[in-house]
């Protein structure tokens, strides 16, 4: 047997109708689960007004205490018709000068809510810059692609902020680079980066997410200032896709065992902390074999770069162009 559905209106004319058959208020109200209170508040109701008192009644509130008078939102969006071009302060202070001293003028930003609620305010639209992945290569010998990438800032035993700045070779797992910063500012990214690369040469490809500092969100192709050093420098940019972490897997899976080994507990200070992170990098690389590389280390696959770093090459003229040194010359 199927159940059977009733609704609140059903189960109120039921208790009415046993109310009308000479039962007892007691008895009716403790067989449907209600207080007497509750069963004479609905038995009056349907007495003033019949059947249609057993439907639910809104609980919209009958007055707003704060609600805007309809007089002075009127006069606000003929002010506003009157004067396009002049904003809520301005016609707040127009009301201050027209209504008499007793009636109470609304905050601007009550007047503003008005205007936009009656379509008056015009809106800006919104820019907003989607980064896009790139297309990602395999990287499958040493120095084809490097990853890089800043593992979760977490904070020292003095309360400082720590941001470790990683760098990994894909094909070998070759942890590069892993230093403490105290910030993902893009001069201090630049140093480190200018450092690896006299140390290790340059890879073919970086690959990064789409954050601070290897990509700007406002910046067109949403290029920083390391990525167009990185660039001009002769190397291909690669970038994940927005909440996508699984297209650089390696270097998340490194950031892992990085923060289980060095993290738990963190240092006391920035040096402190860089220490476990040197202590970590030598036996990443030279004591830790990888499953992936054969149970091989990962300083057995890994060779450095022959690309070396020169720094940045000087910017030649065509032979229809010269040079020329501008001054000002103040008299």
């Amino acid at each position: 047997m199927p159940w059977r559905e009733c609704s609140v209106m059903e189960e109120r004319l039921r208790f009415v109708a046993r109310l009308l058959d000479g039962e007892a208020m007691t008895d009716v109200c403790r067989d449907f689960g209600i207080s007497r209170k509750t069963g004479y508040k609905i038995y009056n109701r349907y007495k003033e007004s019949g059947l249609a008192a057993l439907s639910d009644r809104s609980r919209r509130p009958v007055r707003y205490a704060n609600q805007l008078p309809p007089q002075i939102e009127s006069l606000i969006v003929r002010l506003k018709q009157e004067k396009p071009h002049w904003g809520a302060r301005k016609i707040r202070e127009l009301l201050l000068r027209r209504l008499a001293s007793h009636v109470r003028v609304p905050a601007k930003s009550t007047i503003h809510a008005v205007l936009d609620r009656h379509d008056l305010v015009g809106r800006l639209p919104k820019r907003r810059s989607r980064a896009n992945g790139t297309p990602l290569s395999q990287g499958a010998g040493p120095n084809d692609l490097w990853c890089a990438d800043y593992k979760g800032e977490f904070q020292l035993g003095n309360r400082s902020w720590c941001y470790p700045l990683t760098v990994t070779d894909h094909a070998s797992r070759f942890l590069l680079l892993c230093e403490a910063m105290e910030t993902t500012r893009e001069e201090v990214a630049l140093t480190a980066f200018e450092r690896l690369f006299a140390e290790r040469g340059l890879p073919t490809a970086i690959r990064s997410d789409n954050g601070v500092p290897f990509a700007s969100p406002n910046a067109l192709f949403n290029l920083s200032k390391l990525s167009v050093w990185w660039l001009r420098l002769g190397m291909r940019i690669e970038r994940i896709k927005p909440g996508h972490p699984q297209q650089n897997d390696r270097h998340e899976r490194m950031h892992l065992t990085l923060k289980k080994e060095t993290v738990r507990p963190p240092g006391s200070n920035s040096l402190q902390q860089q220490a476990k992170f040197d202590d970590f990098v030598h036996e990443f690389n030279g004591e830790r074999p990888h499953e992936a590389l054969e149970m091989k280390c990962p300083a057995e696959v890994y060779t450095p770069s022959t690309r070396e770093y020169r720094g940045l090459p000087e910017v030649s003229y065509p032979f229809h162009d010269r040079e020329i040194v501008a001054c000002i010359v103040r008299r």
